[in-house]
């Protein structure tokens, strides 16, 4: 499945992205507030597209003026997520090349998303997530109409061998409706 916005293009990840991929996910600026390592080199990000990337519902985000991935977008089920437990219900988490924060990118990338989870998902709830310090994507969540749910002052960020103080918010079908 592909999906579109008016500048971008939201589809699957292919292997052929890790330069793409790579030239984003160095930056220490990008990963590590989301909870992971920067990339270490291109067969790093191709491992990770491999692996992690290539799933159901995960999505490079492409800049159509290039055709390159410049971010990821994802909706997490079942064991993916432990936000909730419901079948109806996911989990939205992103990422986005740094050269790109600041041009409203990713709520334009979350709005298709959102539509994607609830039109053809069958979704009744997204929740969303963001590690304190984390304002850009606190900041995206609130445009796209998230409400503040909880927050838990000892999260486990295993990739990143700490814990932090992490913030929940959530949207449901019907809010989204309103947006």
């Amino acid at each position: 499945m592909i999906l579109e916005t008016p500048r971008l293009m939201l589809r699957p990840w292919a292997e052929t992205d890790a330069e793409a991929c790579y030239e984003y996910a160095r930056d220490p600026r990008v990963g590590p507030i989301a909870g992971w390592p920067p990339h270490t080199d291109v067969e790093n990000s191709r491992q990770i597209i491999r692996t992690v990337l290539m799933v159901p519902e995960t999505f490079a985000t492409v800049w159509k003026e290039t055709a390159l991935p410049i971010g990821c977008i994802s909706l997490k089920t079942g064991t993916a997520t432990d936000l909730t437990n419901r079948a109806d219900e996911c989990e939205l988490g992103y990422w986005l090349g740094v050269p790109y924060w600041g041009r409203g990118i990713m709520p334009e990338a979350v709005n298709a998303m959102l539509r994607h989870a609830f039109t053809d998902c069958g979704m009744r709830a997204v929740w969303c997530g963001y590690y304190d310090g984390n304002e850009r994507s606190r900041r995206v969540q609130e445009k796209c109409g998230f409400r503040y749910q909880w927050t838990t002052e000892q999260v486990d960020v295993p990739l990143m061998h700490e814990t932090r103080k992490g913030h929940v918010n959530r949207i449901t079908k019907e809010e989204w409706q309103q947006v």
